[in-house]
């Protein structure tokens, strides 16, 4: 068995562990957590104690981090004297610019960096129903097709390092508004007197009807917002969208409303719930009625 490296054994990283190993991929992984390195073992991985050592033995090694920060630093603790890295997969969604300049720099050293952020939730990547976007050299992603194929069945090349974060933000913006939109409406009608459960069934009969409400709608009705994916992430990436824009001179206003709605949920404690939890944000702001 070839044997795939994974740096970030979180949501996402997990997610992907699962999906390298059910191809018949040996993972080797490592995580700040111990927790998390347990629970790789247990499900037939191995754990590693550094990214280093994870780096002496894989030739393919997947990034599963918060941000581009952390892929700088993990890259520096990876690639040591005796590495055996030849091509890095970052599924983490990153600054674009400063993508592109790591992907140069690791060409330069005959290492292939590829973009390869998913769209979807950690319960999707691992059901194989996310699509993953790409970007680098075509000649790369070939070479790294057996592993981008067990990560993801639908794939989407998109251009040049630096041009999946870019369409990944532009894609989580729409998502991310989708599941804020629904959890104004279902406040809304809350306060109208009408039941979440009821409204709910009402969206998805009627062209009101999305993918986040499909998703996300259920667990704002039941109120169990164990995280397939967090609000402190999506803020993150919101926060980036906003940064890109401005230096491209596209005002987001929605955006912005959506990035100080999650910084008061992040505030509230509720960061690390899952994405639909925003809807308690917009319970918490409810004015008495006059």
């Amino acid at each position: 068995m070839d044997a795939i490296g994974i740096i970030g054994l979180g949501l996402v990283g997990t997610a992907l562990a699962r999906r390298l190993m059910a191809a018949g991929f040996a993972v080797h992984g490592f995580d700040l957590e111990r927790q998390a390195l347990a629970a790789l073992q247990a499900a037939g991985g191995s754990p590693e104690p550094s990214a280093a050592s994870v780096g002496t033995r894989c030739t393919v090694v997947v990034l599963a981090v918060f941000d581009t920060g952390q892929v700088r630093s993990v890259l520096d603790s990876l690639l040591v004297p005796r590495h055996a890295v030849r091509t890095v997969i970052d599924c983490s969604t990153g600054e674009p610019e400063a993508l592109g300049e790591l992907a140069a720099s690791l060409r330069s050293r005959g290492i292939d960096f590829i973009e390869g952020p998913l769209s979807g939730s950690s319960q999707q990547i691992a059901a194989g129903q996310a699509t993953q976007l790409l970007g680098g050299d075509e000649e790369a992603i070939t070479r790294a097709r057996p592993v981008l194929e067990a990560i993801a069945p639908q794939r989407v090349h998109v251009g040049g390092a630096g041009m999946a974060a870019k369409a990944k933000l532009a894609t989580n913006l729409v998502l991310g508004l989708n599941r804020a939109v629904l959890a104004e409406g279902m406040a809304f009608a809350e306060s109208l007197g009408i039941a979440p459960d009821a409204f709910l069934q009402l969206v998805l009969a009627t062209p009101a009807r999305s993918a986040a409400a499909e998703a996300k709608g259920p667990l704002m009705v039941s109120g169990h917002f164990e995280p397939q994916s967090r609000i402190r992430q999506h803020l993150k990436d919101v926060g980036l969208m906003l940064e890109a824009a401005r230096a491209s001179g596209q005002p987001l206003p929605l955006s912005e409303t959506h990035a100080g709605l999650m910084r008061d949920a992040v505030a509230a404690g509720d960061g690390d719930l899952d994405n639909a939890a925003i809807v308690r944000q917009w319970r918490r702001v409810r004015r008495p009625s006059t």
